[in-house]
Order: C-alpha cells, then sequence, then structure tokens
C-alpha cells in the first residue's frame, strides 16, 4: 500500500506524555520531524522529555501541564497553544488510567472518579478544544487510545471498564459526527502492556504491578507508538476506525496465557 511522505510542519498533541504510550508515541513523532506538544501533569517529567526530544531530533517541543481532569485547565491550557501554533494534526488522546481493583459493592468511590474524570472527562474537554480547529481547516486525525476492557468486562473491572467502554462508544461518535469534515478519528485498543499502568491501578505497589507480566511477553510502549505512527501515515482516503491488539499470549480482556503454556512445536 501506498504510504504518505510525512511532513516537516505537522504538529501533534500528546495527553499523558510523561510516560508509557504517551511518551512512546511522543519521540515517534519526533523521530519523523513533527512539531511535538506534550501534555501531563508532571511539568519535571515533560522538561525532561522536552530537552531529550528536541537534543535528539531537533524538532520543536511544546510542553502543557495540567490536570486533565479540570476543565479550566485545559481551556487555559489549549488557549495559550494556540498562540504558539496554528494546527494541531493529530490529537492523540491518551491520559487515562485504572485505580483500584474491587468489586462494585467495595470499591473506593475516589478511585471511580479517578478513572471518570480522566478516562472520560477529560477526553472530553481536550477534543472539544482541538476538534473546532481541525474542523475549521476540514483535516485532521483524533487518535483514542482505548483498551481491550472497553470490549470485554473482566472481573473486578467495572468502573475502569464502563469508562473505556465510554471511550469505545465515543470513537464512534466522533467519527460519525466529524464526517463532513474529512476528519479521521481512530480507536487504538491495547491489552496487557508494560507501562506504569498496574503502578498506577495498584497505588504505588510495585511487586503486586509487577507480578502482573510475570511469565508473560506483554506489549510495550512502542509497539503502541509504532500502530499509531502506522495509523497517521496511511494515504488520506484510508482511515483505520477501531483497532485491537494485543501480545501473542492474550486474546481477550480475561483470557490470556504464560509464554511456559504455549505449546511447543512437535518434534519431526
Amino acid at each position: 500500500m501506498h504510504r504518505i511522505q510525512h511532513d516537516m510542519n505537522k504538529t501533534i498533541l500528546i495527553t499523558g506524555a510523561t510516560s508509557g504510550f504517551g511518551k512512546a508515541i511522543a519521540t515517534r513523532f519526533a523521530q519523523e520531524g513533527y512539531t511535538v506538544c506534550i501534555a501531563g501533569r508532571r511539568e519535571e517529567r515533560l522538561a525532561e522529555l522536552k530537552n531529550a526530544l528536541e537534543k535528539q531530533y531537533s524538532v520543536k517541543v511544546i510542553t502543557l501541564a495540567f490536570d486533565i481532569r479540570d476543565r479550566k485547565q485545559v481551556e487555559d491550557a489549549i488557549n495559550k497553544l494556540k498562540t504558539q501554533v496554528t494546527d494541531i494534526d493529530i490529537l492523540v488522546n491518551n491520559a487515562g488510567l485504572a485505580s483500584g481493583l474491587a468489586t462494585i459493592d467495595e470499591g473506593d468511590i475516589d478511585d471511580w472518579e479517578a478513572m471518570i474524570d480522566t478516562n472520560l472527562k477529560g477526553l472530553l474537554y481536550v477534543t472539544r478544544q482541538i476538534a473546532p480547529m481541525m474542523r475549521a481547516r476540514a483535516t485532521g486525525h483524533i487518535i483514542n487510545i482505548g483498551s481491550t476492557a472497553g470490549k470485554q468486562v473482566y472481573k473486578n473491572g467495572n468502573v475502569y471498564c464502563a469508562t473505556k467502554f465510554a471511550v469505545d462508544a465515543l470513537n464512534q461518535a466522533m467519527r460519525i459526527d466529524l464526517l463532513p469534515y474529512g476528519i479521521k478519528v481512530t480507536a487504538i485498543n491495547p491489552g496487557m502492556a508494560e507501562t506504569e499502568f498496574s503502578l498506577v491501578r495498584f497505588h504505588g505497589d510495585e511487586e503486586r504491578a509487577k507480578n502482573m507480566y510475570t511469565g508473560i511477553n506483554a506489549l510495550q510502549a512502542d509497539d503502541i507508538a509504532n500502530i499509531a505512527w502506522y495509523c497517521a501515515t496511511l494515504p488520506p482516503h484510508v482511515c483505520i476506525n477501531d483497532l485491537t491488539v494485543t501480545c501473542l499470549t492474550q486474546a481477550t480482556s480475561v483470557y490470556a496465557i504464560k509464554e511456559a503454556e504455549r505449546v511447543k512445536p512437535l518434534l519431526s
């Protein structure tokens, strides 16, 4: 398939860019010459990433330090960004988290609110600011990072799964609403991935987080970054609407095996 040539003048905005998928996506697009706008709460990490990307790839990197759960902070940050760049060609709604792993009757309401405010409302706040910019130019690409948890519910996943099901619904709705304006909308739904995800879910319990991936050759952040790049560089008439990706030993959000459980080849 014919690939489009990347444009050195293109700009990408990535939320949740201080670690994991967001950081890897920022690095991948910087490597290709994009102006990279990185957003997150941890200002020190944003500054470190900015310095590293600018030094290694000689690209322009703009940092936006804000809490995506705070509507006013989002609006203020995007308004400031509009004074620095004229267009956003690609928006990656990556910021998201899982907090806690409990049954619905024992769930921590603070955990629920953190997930709803980040995974759902934060995505909406940012999209509402950027989509009109794309609509005015009748071009653009929104990439929403979902999850296999938005395709199939698993035990104790309740509210986290609900937020990711909502992201899946919003992805479909965005595609429909923005269709007349030539704006691509893509969902990338990863399965088990070895990032800070589990560390955040288990509130900093490193041992418990590490055990989640024991014996599993899980997805890495770079895998998702390469997929995002692939989706973003298809010909103008091609749009991947929805993509689910897992490691080899995971089939669904509830069914996975360890590497040791794989059937060995029969000897000839």
